[in-house]
């Protein structure tokens, strides 16, 4: 693990709420290695595993970077947006927090084409040639460049396949687990104590459901990307 590397103490996780699962009525059966016990109708999350597991997905991210290999943030759930985007952008990596657009990762061909769009409008309004166009015209490119920065402006540096997707609900983000899982691309997730952690390369049990948590844990990842790409530069 690198030194630039930190990852949260145990009391930094309880603070946060990471140990807060779902009802108990809610929980996947394979769920249940990372569970500590229960508070309750309240099932409560193993910090110690979930640090364990922290710093493995942490590796792996740092590992990617190091290599020129970019991580997708993604959080389309309105709680997580706001963090993942900030995060990701600190990072210097691709992230999509308005929407997931089915065949983002499965049909790059289609984005490609958005992405152009966008290329052109840029060339066009750096150029003047924008100018040639009535002022309606004018505006409807605009707001067609603004729609589309929208929706796919935080993947316009994203090269090819990403070596590996950050998730912050799997449940909320699902078309986007499916295709990295279609693509065998590596999934670092939150696994709250309703998911699948079977589905996920690298599960991190963790309250997906509060902010604290969720920008714990993204900052992690935010931190060990920035670490990879630093000891790439140094060397």
């Amino acid at each position: 693990m690198s030194e630039k590397i930190t990852i949260p103490s145990i009391e930094e996780m309880m603070e946060a709420g990471v140990h807060y699962g779902h009802t108990t009525s809610r929980w996947h059966p394979n769920a249940k290695q990372y569970l500590y016990g229960r508070r309750g109708t309240i099932h409560v999350i193993d910090v110690e595993k979930t640090r364990e597991k922290l710093e493995q997905a942490a590796n792996l991210a740092s590992s990617l970077s190091k290599q020129g290999k970019q991580v997708l943030f993604v959080g389309v759930k309105p709680l997580a947006r706001k963090t993942v985007k900030e995060q990701a952008i600190r990072s210097k990596s691709p992230h999509m927090t308005n929407r997931w657009i089915g065949g983002t990762l499965t049909n790059p061909s289609a984005i490609q084409s958005m992405l152009k769009r966008m290329k052109k409008f840029d060339e066009d309004k750096a150029s003047g040639r924008l100018a040639k166009y009535t002022k309606r015209e004018q505006l409807d490119f605009t707001e067609d460049y603004e729609k589309l920065n929208q929706s796919i402006g935080g993947i316009r540096d994203l090269s090819g396949k990403p070596g590996a997707v950050f998730i912050v609900d799997v449940k909320y983000d699902k078309t986007a687990l499916a295709e990295a899982r279609k693509l065998k691309i590596p999934v670092i997730a939150l696994s709250d104590s309703n998911v699948d952690p079977k589905k996920l390369s690298y599960p991190i049990p963790a309250n997906d459901d509060a902010l604290k948590s969720i920008e714990l844990i993204t900052k992690t990842i935010a931190d060990a990307v920035l670490a990879g790409k630093e000891s790439n530069e140094t060397n």
